[in-house]
């Protein structure tokens, strides 16, 4: 079977723009590929740094693998573990930095996007420039053939491509050049219409409560032009229209859609429903999250189990890796 490899920070708990837009693609993906998926530990310390005493990392690593259990992967038909436990990553991670050219990462997109949105946060640093370059690593380690992206991360994908290029070219062909698994996926706004992110303080997470889903979705932003309850609506520039085509039947959407621009249906109605809904939606991943939160042995048994197995392959790769440089044994 073809290899995909995937991973999500534990910066937070799991949001519904991560499992619309990435979970829920890898949980299908299982059917046809191999699948590897981490939690990025190392990756959550270039924006996180400052707070590491305090961030309990280990403790939301395991939290985030207990909602990808969730969610619904599957520990016998996937790798699951925690990148830090694989210190492969991190080697392979300080080889490709000796040949990685600066210009390469200063030309990431997210890289200035997110130094200009993460406001108070110092991200001139070495870490977070190089964050790519870790990122290939986790990908090159296990010489996935496939990675699952988003639009916004194509260029990161490319630059991994670029370091595996750049290394056969140096060293003898070692890597193969992965490709983007560009499979259909939902893109959900955050309460504000930014992009969901745990960084903006904006996302609906997908374990939290049902009080608390309906209070986040009283906060979302509804068409700027509808003062008061009798002013027609436009749910085409409406936040909680767009959730309402995702998480409400088609006919009730509709009908939501005529109400809201003859002004028959008011916003406070039309995010109460919306939040029931959801709620319903999110059920039966809650569900499985407490009764896989009761047995927190168990989970820690399953992601022992998968970097046991990630260590097994990506062990060889790096040996094949330092043995074409000239620094292996």
């Amino acid at each position: 079977m073809a290899r995909v490899f995937s991973g999500i920070r534990p910066t937070g708990q799991m949001h519904l723009g991560n499992f619309l837009g990435a979970v829920k693609n890898w949980v299908d993906l299982q059917n046809d590929y191999e699948v590897i998926l981490s939690v990025v530990d190392w990756h959550a310390c270039t924006t996180e740094y400052e707070n590491l005493a305090k961030y309990s990392l280990r403790e939301r690593s395991e939290q985030m693998a207990m909602e990808l259990l969730a969610a619904g992967i599957d520990p016998d038909r996937s790798i699951l573990f925690v990148q830090s436990d694989v210190p492969e990553h991190v080697e392979l991670a300080t080889l490709f930095g000796m040949f990685t050219p600066l210009p390469w990462l200063e030309r990431v997109p997210t890289y200035k996007e997110q130094i200009q949105n993460l406001v108070g946060k110092d991200l001139l640093t070495y870490g977070f420039l190089g964050y790519p370059v870790l990122q290939a690593a986790d990908i090159l380690a296990y010489k996935a053939t496939h990675v699952p992206v988003g639009e916004d991360q194509l260029p990161h994908l490319e630059l991994c491509r670029e370091i595996a290029r750049r290394f056969n070219y140096l060293y003898g062909e070692v890597f193969p050049e992965p490709q983007a698994l560009q499979t259909e996926t939902t893109k959900l706004p955050g309460l504000d219409n930014r992009k969901m992110s745990k960084s903006y303080d904006n996302a609906i997470n997908v374990t939290e409560s049902e009080e608390s889903t309906a209070k986040k979705v009283s906060t979302m932003i509804t068409d700027p032009a509808r003062v008061r309850r009798s002013d027609p609506g436009n749910p085409d520039v409406c936040t909680v229209f767009t959730y309402h085509k995702i998480f409400t039947p088609a006919a009730r959407t509709k009908e939501i859609d005529a109400a809201c621009r003859a002004a028959t249906i008011g916003c406070v109605e039309c995010k109460r429903e919306l939040g029931v809904n959801l709620n319903m939606y999110l059920a039966e991943v809650r569900e499985r999250h407490a009764e896989i939160a009761a047995r927190p042995d168990r989970l820690r048994e399953i992601l022992g189990d998968g970097a046991e197995r990630a260590r097994r392959i990506a062990s060889e790769v790096l040996a094949e890796a330092k043995a074409a440089i000239g620094i292996g044994k």
